[in-house]
């Protein structure tokens, strides 16, 4: 934890120093630390779970500062944004490693890592800056809550695929489950906590007694996420937009603080995973290149062309931010795999893909939220 933390904020520090985002210098950390340069650090179970409440808290926080009626009010937007870029990208990682001579099993794993936003880190982004109730960032973070599900759906497919018993049935009802939660939990969760918080609160005589009931609801919705077959960190957003109108200012401070601790072990986690030894071969290099390329341009194209209606700046802002994959991307990668059908190279591959989209993001929203005409924002 000294390691991690401690190196975290001393890189974000000197990124911070040089106008670049800190979040930034946290990932850089992890690639530092890691197996791949120092390897005083790697991934275990500890790890993995600091690194799940960080990006559970982040996004709780995330949800808190965001109002549900304005995510609902741009729902039909967001559809469209979160299937084109499901689509688009699943369709040209397969064609890519088609073309490249890679069985059609492997291709479609490589497709399948490529469909999930991680809204952990362009939410991160858009709440350091104060830019979440921007229309385009309300897309983006409904369009990534939309995306998760259907990146679930797809997991769960290739999974089936590869393993040869593919099951239309389940599929649907995992698909049905998933799509019912959350959209139960976004529509009428704000006015169910509305209508039962004050009376918890008004009982209750312990000393932040409001908070706590927040972090129940924080793990019951995250728990019920993954019951319902969406990812935990789509739970604790939901948690999040629920209470949205209903607690106060020091809620959110206190939710801040925590989210302060934890936030770098998941930052640091995503670094951990880089691995140099991708770009000792020629060939891997330029695949790898190729799938960036792919992932930054898939969504840039799939995704803006879904929010062009409201302009063609805001279809830029929104591309660029449902660019960083993560959590699911590397879940896809790893089950492949485990299952044998992807080999370590194609793995490497892939991971470099999470990892380099996740990094260039905070640029590339650095530029496409500046307003016209200005400076470079100082982070």
């Amino acid at each position: 934890m000294l390691l991690i933390f401690g190196s975290a904020k001393l890189l974000a520090e000197i990124c911070e120093r040089i106008a670049v985002p800190g979040l930034v210098g946290e990932m850089l950390a992890g690639a530092l630390i890691g197996p791949g340069l120092l390897g005083w650090v790697t991934p275990n179970e500890t790890l993995h779970a600091l690194s799940d409440l960080g990006v559970m808290f982040l996004l709780f926080h995330v949800g808190l500062e965001v109002k549900a009626s304005e995510l609902l009010r741009v729902g039909g937007t967001a559809a469209v944004v979160a299937t084109a870029g499901v689509i688009v990208p699943f369709v040209a990682g397969w064609g890519i490693l088609i073309a490249w001579g890679a069985p059609n099993v492997e291709a479609i794993f490589v497709g399948a890592a490529m469909v999930a936003t991680s809204v952990g880190i362009t939410a991160s982004v858009l709440a350091a800056r104060g830019l979440l109730n921007e229309i385009a960032s309300r897309i983006i973070l409904a369009a990534a809550v939309i995306d998760d599900v259907l990146g679930l759906i797809v997991l769960a497919a290739v999974s089936s695929i590869a393993r040869g018993r593919f099951s239309v049935l389940d599929i649907a009802l995992t698909a049905g489950m998933a799509a019912a939660f959350t959209i139960i939990m976004a529509k009428w969760g704000t006015v169910a906590a509305n209508r039962i918080l004050p009376h918890f609160k008004s009982r209750a005589r312990a000393q932040e007694a409001e908070f706590h009931i927040a972090l129940v609801l924080l793990f019951a919705l995250a728990l019920l996420a993954q019951y319902a077959g969406v990812a935990a960190i789509v739970g604790a957003f939901l948690a999040g937009l629920a209470l949205s109108d209903s607690v106060d200012r020091r809620v959110r401070d206190l939710t801040h603080g925590v989210s302060e601790l934890l936030v770098p072990f998941f930052m640091v986690g995503v670094g951990l995973y880089f691995n140099p030894a991708v770009f000792r071969s020629r060939s891997t290099l330029l695949l790898a290149l190729l799938l960036l390329g792919a992932a930054v341009a898939t969504k840039l194209i799939g995704c803006g062309l879904g929010a062009v209606a409201l302009g063609w700046r805001n279809a830029l802002k929104v591309g660029l931010g449902m660019v960083p994959r993560g959590e699911v991307g590397m879940v896809v990668a790893q089950l492949g795999l485990g299952l044998t059908v992807i080999t370590s190279e194609i793995y490497a591959v892939v991971v470099f893909m999470v990892v380099a989209t996740t990094v260039l993001t905070p640029a590339f929203l650095n530029l496409a939220f500046r307003s016209p005409g200005a400076k470079p924002a100082q982070w």
